[in-house]
């Protein structure tokens, strides 16, 4: 039952957490370690399914309280798209996200300082933006392949 997070990401954990006076425990470190594995902005739901293959007894609510001290502690960012549930994303450098209407997939979208830059001067003055969430719509690269090889979006048991 050992999470196999990168030395770096096992330091930054541990060190976000103790800056808060909080425990790196077994729950939050394979929570972490699930969104870093595999970086497709998953639902709660779907970090909880992932989780449960390795800690079997972990219940929603640890999840849901793991993911809050995540966020909490700059590791992860929550992303809200639409009136969907919450995602989750590891990217800590700046970006937008992209969401395919068609298959629901979710994607970083880079940002460079030249790009934040113009973005802030929209603002009216007097303002000042400490973060930007930014994001699109629309559809994707596996959108635009024909009807027979895209995903199907329902199963196939119906």
């Amino acid at each position: 039952m050992n999470i196999s997070l990168p030395e770096s990401e096992r330091h930054r954990l541990r060190d976000a957490l103790k800056r808060r006076n909080l425990r790196p425990t077994r729950q939050r470190s394979y929570v972490y370690g699930i969104i870093l594995e595999k970086p497709d902005h998953p639902t709660a739901d779907e970090i909880h399914q992932r989780v449960r293959d390795k800690l079997p007894t972990i219940s929603l609510a640890t999840v849901y309280n793991c993911l809050d001290t995540l966020v909490e502690c700059d590791l992860v960012k929550q992303v809200n798209l639409d009136r969907s549930p919450s995602r989750f994303c590891p990217n800590r450098n700046p970006h937008a996200h992209f969401r395919c209407r068609e298959t629901g997939k979710v994607y970083d979208v880079a940002l460079d300082h030249e790009r934040l830059s113009s973005l802030e001067q929209i603002l009216p003055d007097g303002f000042q933006a400490d973060t930007i969430e930014l994001s699109f719509a629309g559809t994707g690269p596996e959108s635009s392949l024909p009807a027979f090889i895209k995903p199907s979006k329902e199963s196939p048991n119906k």
